[in-house]
């Protein structure tokens, strides 16, 4: 009895600082969680992502609210995002089932690490350049016009108000697609590549990026469950006390962002990134 006590209190912690990273970086807690169910506590890795998936459900819940009471979070831009990550979010489900099944899981976590290895080089060399200044798009283009993809919000940090326009809006839809399928996949929220699309090709503030990110991961998260569920890789024992801890960290991680500077909270970003490409990589190595 007290083993399983100490099993559950453990995972709660981890969960608790997963969520708080998440929460900063609008990744979701599932980038450390999956890697830490499946390393620390064995849990199989389809029990481990449906777990995570339910968890980003509630981290999304949780963040979400205090970054659109802030007035940070574009609601419009990422309802219209979403509809890609969610049509994404259900064919991944799909095809992690499948390979699971198949025994060809490794070469999702394979590839999966060459992406955050990728989106972690890229976003590392832009924050370098442009050091404390952000490129943000605030020339009107067609595409952003027609779909009223812009908007403005009160930087406390800087103390000015920031106005953007969505830049190259079909690249970061197509992002959010392949952001949704790998959602799916490995039960992350999608927020990797969610973040890198509207940062680095459509050219939106940070900040707007990463709360936009954590207001959307929780729908694709809702896309995938039910399937997962219906497969039988949902387990309450698991998935409670890790959806507890990271709904915890995630409000705390709220609450440290609003006043965080964008330059240090891409830093962060790549740390987060490379971490967890390596730990995929380890588990994709046959």
């Amino acid at each position: 009895m007290t083993a399983v006590f100490e099993y559950v209190v453990f995972m709660l912690l981890i969960s608790v600082m997963a969520g708080m990273i998440g929460a900063l970086v609008g990744v979701g807690g599932g980038v450390l969680v999956v890697p830490a169910l499946t390393l620390l506590f064995g849990v199989p890795i389809q029990y481990a992502i449906g777990a995570s998936i339910v968890s980003i459900i509630a981290t999304s819940s949780g963040s979400a609210s205090a970054y659109v009471r802030d007035r940070i979070t574009n609601l419009r831009i990422g309802m219209f995002l979403e509809m890609g990550s969610a049509t994404g979010a259900v064919l991944g489900a799909v095809i992690s089932i499948t390979l699971v099944r198949s025994g060809y899981s490794w070469l999702v976590f394979l590839a999966f690490s060459l992406i955050l290895l990728f989106s972690a080089y890229t976003t590392g060399r832009k924050t370098r350049t442009e050091k404390s200044k952000e490129t943000v798009n605030d020339k009107p283009n067609h595409v952003a016009t027609a779909l009223s993809l812009s908007g403005e919000y009160y930087d406390k940090a800087t103390g000015t108000t920031v106005k953007y326009t969505a830049d190259r809006v079909f690249p970061g839809f197509a992002v959010m697609l392949l952001a949704g399928i790998l959602s799916a996949l490995l039960g992350i929220g999608g927020g990797v590549l969610k973040v890198v699309g509207m940062d680095s090709f459509m050219k939106l503030p940070f900040k707007v990026s990463t709360t936009t990110s954590n207001f959307m991961i929780g729908v694709t998260a809702a896309a995938s469950t039910a399937i997962y569920y219906v497969a039988g890789y949902v387990n309450p024992f698991i998935a409670a006390p890790v959806a507890i801890g990271i709904v915890v960290g995630a409000y705390a991680g709220t609450k440290i962002l609003v006043r965080a500077r964008s330059g240090a909270l891409r830093w962060v970003f790549v740390v987060v990134l490379v971490a967890v490409a390596l730990e995929m990589a380890k588990q994709g190595i046959p």
